[in-house]
This record gives C-alpha cells, structure tokens and sequence, in this order.
C-alpha cells in the first residue's frame, strides 16, 4: 500500500478525532474579554458531569415561585420572563455551556410554575363553604385507625350529594366503629362538617392547602352510630389485612412497644401515644416512625441478600443465571408489596422508587448510591405531586440522602471509610465514626428544614441515631420479621419478646435524649428569604465538585444573620379572634383564654419558639380581666402600649366599649365590633380578621404580620381580602399610613 493509501488517511483521522476530544471548548467570539464570562465557561465545563443534578432544582424553583407568587397575573409573567430568557439564551449562540445551562434553567423553570399551576386546577373539586350537621351516605375510600385518639379517621365519597364536597374526611370516636368499617363499604352516618382548617397564624401549619391537593372539601366528627348499608367488596381486602396486621402486631407487644411495632410493619402510625411521639421528634428519631427510605432499604437490603444467599446453594441455578438479577427482582416485587402494604403514601412510593432505581443499577452493573440517582426520584416525585416540593417530607428526606450522598462522594470521606486490613477495634471505631459523622451531616442538613415547619430542631440527633439505626435497621425489623414468619406455626412467642425489649430501648433511648438539657432548639418563624438562602446555599454545596462550592457561604452567613436578627412578635391573634397570647423578653407567655385546648396553645407555643407552658391572662402582670375581656399593658421601646381583648359573647353596651376601644391601642374581638369602637391603632374583630387571617404583632417595630400575606391569595384561601386595609397588609406586611398608631385619642 503506498504512503498516501486509505490506512493511513483513516488512522491520521482518528488520531486527530481523538487529540480533539480533550480540547476545551470553543468559546463564542463575542464574548471577546469578558472575563467573567469566560471563567463561568470554564467551571462549567469541568463540572460538566454534575450539570444534570440542576433539573429538578430548576423545576423546584418554578414550583416553588408559584406558591410564593399566589397570583395569576405574575406566574405569567414568570413564564413569559423564563421563557424569553431561554428564548434568548437559545438564539444568542451555540457551544457554550453557559447558554446551554441558562435556557435549561430557566426553560424547566417556567415549566414547573406551569405544571403547579395546572396541577392545582386537576385536583380542583368543590369545597364546603360554612359548616354544616347532615345525615348523608358515602363509600369509605380509606380507614386509618388513630387508636392514640380513641378515634378512627375515614376517608368519604360522597357521591352526588348535592350540598356536599365529592370527597370528606370524618373522625369516628372509637364507641362507634365496628369491623364493617372497611375500604368499599357503603354507610350511612350523621357528621358536624366543616371547611379544611386555614392556618391559624402567620407561618403556622396550612391544612386547607393539603385538603385542596388531596381533594378533601370538608372535614368534621361523626355524631351517633353509623350504619352499613352495603359492606365491603373483597377487592378492598388488602387494608383490611393491614389492620389485621397491626392489631395482631399490638396484640403481641404491649404499650409502647406494639405502636411503634405497627408502625414499622404497617405503617400505621395512629397508636403511637403523643408523648412518645414528641419523645422521637425531640431526640431526632421521628424519621423511623415515617415509613420511607430506611424501611423500604431494610426490606429491600434484606430480600436481596435472602435470595442471593438461597439461590446460591444450588450450582446448576448459580451458573446457569445471573443471581444478583434475580435477587433484585425478588427485591423489587418486596418493595413494591411492602409499599402497598404501608399504605402507599408518597413518602413510601418515593421510597420505593428510590430502591427500584437502585436494583435497575445492579442489574445494569452501574454504580447505585449516586447523586443522579437522587436527582432521577426528585424529578419523577416533583412531575407527578409538584405540590410535594412544600411539604416538610420531600425537603426532609431529600435533604438528608443528598447530604449523606455528598459527603460519602468526596475523596478524602472515601479513603477514611474505605473498607482495609485492621484490628477489629480499629475497624469497629471506624465504622462509629461513620455513623456519628454521616448523623452530624445530617442534622445539619435537616436542622433549617425542620425550624422553619416545626419551629424546633433537635441537637442529639447525630448521636441518638448512632444507636438508633443500627438498632432499627439491624435488630428490631429482623426479628418483627421473623416473628410474623415463625407465627404461622405458632412459635413467634420468644422472638416476640425480644423484639418488645428491643423496641423498649428504642423508646427508653428516645425519652432519655428527649430529656436532655439543650436537647432541643426552639426559634419563632422563620422568614421565608432566609430560609430560601439556605436551602439555595446548602444544593450549592452538594451539588458542585470544585472550589467555588465555598461560595455557598455568602448566602448560609446571611441567612443565619437573617434567623439570629429575626426578633419573636409581642402579640399573637388566632384567625376566628378567640385566642390571644401575649409574649415577653423572658420567653413566658400569657393566653386570654384557659381552655383554648392543647392544640391551638401548642401551635402558638411553637410559633413564638417557646418551650415551656403559658400561663393565663389574668395572671399576667399589669393586666385586668373580668368575664367578657382583658385588658393589658405592654412597654416596648420606652412607650406603653394597650391591649383589650373580649372573651364572651355577653352583651356590652356600645357607649362602653366605644369608651373602652378609644383608650386601647389594640383592640381584638371574636365579635364584629361597631363602628364607634376606634381603638388609637388597630381593630382586629371578626370582620377584619376574616378577610386577612390570624396575626402576630412586633410593638417594636410596629409591624403586623398576617396569615394571608404569609400565605398569598390561593385557590384554596378562603379570606375575603377585599378591604382595602387587608390589600395594604398583604402588599407591605403592615397597616396603611392612616392607621399608623397615634398618641393621643382623634
């Protein structure tokens, strides 16, 4: 062949190709020396791999933007803007990965706001507007027994009942169940309905906006017995036997043992007695009570290696297929059981599509734990429950495995746990270290996420979970196992016991963290901006591999300056105006009324960061109460400030309050008040407290917060926000400057 022939011009060819492979890319020519510019294509291009990780984050950000926004006008304009800057990003050049990153960004961000958007327009359905007492009848869509309550709380489909919502969920005191209360079955009950629950404070839990995704239009207590008309079809036999199951594990472990027994096996959380349930929250172990991503790992892991190990006794089976695949099929159809057997709610199913994801990589030979994995059940979750991106379940679970994945990612955490020759102390040290470590992480990771939804983050949760886990995980799921296996032939009875005592620790363990001086940190809400830096700083962090990840912390130091700076409101006012609780520098807290209910005072407790107890008004210094209202005086800043507050709907005479209002810089009612009341501030009585919600109020700042500017104007609020003072609270946050407090009476 001569010198010039084919074989040559083909090998002179693929050595170019592959020298050019390793080039940088061709920056665009316009870009000239922008050097800003030009290192940004740069970083970009060494972190090429972790460019995917960023999907779900974009679309997060245009969920995340529509709830935020709470008005139609402006998620257009979002749209319009994201997409006329993807627009732009496409036509302004190709081969940059700077354009490439902008147009995905901001293209998956205008998609997001509008897969909400229409999501929330799918589950519309209609919702009770004033509350009602009916006989009505309905199919039973879901029993979930909350025997901690003495209560079984249903599910309904109503039907075509033409005065109420299509779906309604009724709690049923426990005098009045009966086993024909199964999935399917037709009954007949007289109810006390009522509109989904708006949220009581600023910042406070908003149960309307889970109803309205859930399809639920009313809630309310059944009254009196409840009669079958048709009973249940065997197709429902699947809940019937998952509260079979539960009942059969409470029978075989009493106290707090069974609850926490149940939940691990079903999923059924509603025996778990209230404080034990706070025992888990505060010491950081409330995750093993919610069946996701350790549960699921545990069945998985062990059906896995079960088989794996069986399978592998017989040779013709070990070389004639592939056992892992095998394995992992077996595995996958466990999960999917278990899934449904739990109850199959989104935190299981996220679970479990995590796990799936998993087996699919083993049975392809890819690496399993990785980031992109992670990524892939955030984007499948995000694209059918958008709606989950706000809950404290997504943020909480996805939060943890991505710090847990980073960290176990980085070079230096990988040679320090990589498995090597060494004593068996050393190694067991080792492993120690890992839990601790892997905990703290977490607990960093979780801490912001759980102060701004519970208002309390727990500080011995690293080192309860050392204990904690392995314990769950390694002896108490096992051993519940084999106790439900070997109670077919009737010889579960001593493993039984062991388990009981196992879960007893957990317990004991819990309690003891619990109880813990500091074990707990409370703080007042959070402001949304500074939690928004966080979460921002904290993916930044995770999800990049090179130096400038350090940059996240410009936005962590003005976030936590943010929380630190951010003082707790003086005065709190519930939505319907019955409650009121004063708070001062001391974190002692004072409520008008005594019996407001262990509900609403743990809700105000825990929006003002308090832990402890409050105490009633009358108590409370410089304060005059009598049977229809409380008068108090409060000092900020040097100036003295007047609080009345009625709390009985006894007649008062108008010349009275008026004379009494006039006098008062703040008056709070339940009542809608004349208007002759004029108090020197604010009148915050049913008529405004209906269009704006329940408020807080800073006296230093002269600042009132309200729930509707907290919360926006969704299609599920039902404030009747057409005042003009409630326009200017949700616009600034504050009261107009005619209603700005004066001195003297006017």
């Amino acid at each position: 062949m001569s010198p010039n022939g084919t074989k040559g011009t083909v090998s002179g060819s693929i050595g170019h190709a592959l020298s050019m492979l390793f080039l940088p890319r061709q920056l665009p020519e316009s870009w000239g020396g922008a050097r800003p510019l030009v290192r940004l294509e740069q970083q970009l291009e060494r972190e090429r791999d972790q460019l995917p990780l960023w999907v779900p984050v974009a679309l997060g950000c245009g969920i995340a933007i529509w709830f935020n926004l709470a008005n139609p006008a402006w998620w257009l304009a979002f749209m319009s803007l994201s997409g006329s800057m993807a627009l732009l990003a496409l036509l302004s050049g190709k081969g940059s990965r700077v354009r490439k990153a902008l147009f995905w960004f901001c293209l998956l961000s205008a998609i997001g706001c509008g897969l909400i958007w229409f999501r929330s327009w799918l589950v519309a359905a209609p919702v009770l507007e004033r509350p009602v007492v009916t006989l009505f009848n309905a199919e039973i869509e879901r029993v979930q027994p909350v025997l901690a309550r003495d209560m079984v709380r249903l599910t309904l489909q109503t039907g075509e009942h033409a005065q109420l919502p299509p779906r309604v969920r009724v709690n049923v005191p426990l005098k009045h169940t009966h086993a024909g209360l199964q999935n399917g079955a037709l009954i007949q009950l007289r109810a006390r309905l009522m509109p989904p629950a708006m949220p009581a404070l600023p910042g406070a839990y908003d149960f309307s906006e889970r109803a309205w995704f859930q399809g639920l239009g009313a809630t309310g207590q059944a009254l009196g017995p409840i009669k079958i008309l048709r009973p249940a079809d065997p197709w429902f036999a699947l809940s019937h036997y998952r509260q079979k199951l539960s009942a059969h594990v409470q029978m075989q472990m009493a106290g707090a043992a069974g609850a926490i027994g149940a939940t691990l096996a079903t999923g059924d959380r509603g025996a778990i007695a209230e404080e034990d349930a706070e025992a888990m929250r505060r010491s950081g172990l409330a995750h093993l009570l919610s069946i996701s991503g350790l549960h699921v790992t545990a069945i998985v892991g062990a059906v896995y290696l079960l088989i794996l190990r069986i399978l592998a006794i017989f040779p013709p089976l070990a070389l004639r297929f592939r056992l892992p695949v095998l394995a992992a099929g077996c595995a996958a159809l466990a999960a999917v059981i278990y899934t449904l057997m739990t109850g199959a709610q989104v935190p299981t199913i996220r679970a479990c599509v995590a796990a799936l994801l998993i087996l699919v990589a083993l049975m392809l030979g890819r690496s399993a734990i990785t980031l992109r994995m992670v990524a892939a059940g955030a984007l499948f979750v995000l694209i059918l429950w958008p709606e989950a991106l706000v809950g404290p379940s997504f943020q909480l679970s996805f939060a943890a495995v991505t710090a847990i994945i980073a960290l176990h990612e980085h070079p230096k955490i990988k040679l320090l746990f990589a498995l090597r020759e060494e004593p068996l102390l050393r190694r067991l040290g080792r492993i120690i270290f890992s839990l601790f470590l892997t905990g703290l992480v977490v607990e960093i990771a979780l801490m912001p996420i759980a102060l701004f939804h519970f208002h309390k983050a727990g500080l011995y949760g690293a080192l309860a979970n050392i204990i904690a886990i392995p314990l769950t995980t390694f002896v108490i799921m096992p051993l519940e196992a084999l106790a439900l296996l070997l109670d077919g032939a009737g010889l579960g009875a001593p493993v039984w016991w062991l388990c009981e005592k196992a879960l007893s620790s957990l317990i004991a363990l819990a309690h003891f963290v619990s109880s813990r001086p500091g074990a707990v940190t409370l703080l007042p809400s959070l402001p949304i901006m500074a939690f928004g830096l966080v979460l921002l700083a904290g993916m930044w962090f995770c999800l990049w591999r090179e130096r400038w990840r350090l940059c996240a912390l410009i936005p962590v130091i003005i976030g936590v300056w943010m929380i630190y700076t951010n003082r707790a409101p003086d005065i709190y006012i519930t939505g319907d105006g019955r409650h009121v609780a004063i708070r001062n520098d001391q974190d002692e807290l004072a409520m008008l009324r005594t019996r407001s209910g262990d509900f609403i005072r743990d809700m105000i407790l825990e929006n003002a960061g308090i832990d402890g107890q409050s105490q009633a008004l009358e108590n409370w210094r410089d304060a005059q109460c009598n049977a229809d209202a409380c008068l108090v005086t409060l000092t900020r800043n040097g100036r003295e400030w007047t609080l009345l507050a009625t709390r009985s709907s006894h007649y008062i005479s108008a010349l009275a309050l008026s004379a009494a209002c006039r006098r008062a810089d703040i008056v709070v009612s339940e009542r809608y008040l004349p208007a002759s009341c004029q108090p020197r501030w604010i009148k915050a009585d049913r008529n405004l407290l209906s269009r704006v919600g329940g408020m807080t109020i800073d006296l230093e700042k002269k600042r009132i917060s309200t729930a509707l500017a907290w919360s926006g104007k969704h299609v599920w609020t039902r404030y009747r926000s057409d005042d003009p003072i409630a326009k200017d609270m949700v616009a600034k946050g504050n009261v107009s400057k005619d209603r700005e407090p004066r001195d003297t009476v006017q």
